[in-house]
């Protein structure tokens, strides 16, 4: 008897670090979307972001890891890791398809990135083989016109980002609350972000 199709939300970012507006965007898309799992994705040399200004990618891999470990539904994926040059999304999820034939997989995204989505690689190929899952915020003006290929989640407001934290970690601020605990942990026992800006 086949087994049913998995519905697997893929949440990419590059995460340094993750904090906790990613967990609550996770939880959130797979409670209102109908998810079976989230798969966090950091990023190995994201094609917009300049790749001297990213943590190593081993720190950023474990961060996630540790940042998920108490959820029974959110796993750790490091595909991205495995492929030299930019990680482009529709590389990596045609491997997924290929490595998973037995998941349906949604693509999660900020509001705010619907608007640039159809700029991305093989972007009319990208959008027949994944579902793209928008988080829209309170106040977000949003066309849904233009924007019919994606399913909209409610989102919190919450303005926290990996920005703010690296800033505060280096300024020797607290995180705590921003942060998971063991993320906290491990930022300050690594001494991450002391030299960051």
């Amino acid at each position: 008897m086949r087994q049913p199709i998995k519905q697997v939300g893929i949440m990419g970012g590059t995460f340094d670090p993750i904090h906790c507006g990613h967990l609550l965007a996770a939880e959130q898309a797979r409670e209102q979307a109908g998810l079976d799992e989230i798969w966090f994705m950091p990023t190995h040399v994201p094609p917009h972001k300049e790749r001297e200004s990213l943590t190593l990618a081993h720190h950023r891999l474990q961060m996630v890891q540790l940042a998920v470990s108490d959820h029974e539904v959110f796993r750790v994926t490091d595909v991205e890791f495995e492929r030299k040059g930019p990680s482009y999304t529709y590389d990596t999820m045609t491997q997924l398809i290929r490595q998973f034939p037995d998941c349906r997989f949604s693509f999660i995204m900020g509001g705010d990135m619907v608007k640039i989505l159809p700029k991305w690689y093989q972007y009319q190929e990208l959008i027949h083989m994944v579902r793209f899952i928008g988080l829209a915020r309170p106040g977000t003006e949003l066309d849904l016109k233009s924007s019919e290929d994606v399913t909209y989640v409610e989102m919190p407001v919450w303005d926290i980002s990996s920005t703010m934290i690296r800033e505060k970690a280096a300024a020797r601020k607290s995180i705590r609350y921003l942060v998971p605990d063991a993320v906290e942990r491990y930022i300050k026992e690594n001494r991450i972000y002391e030299t960051f800006g």
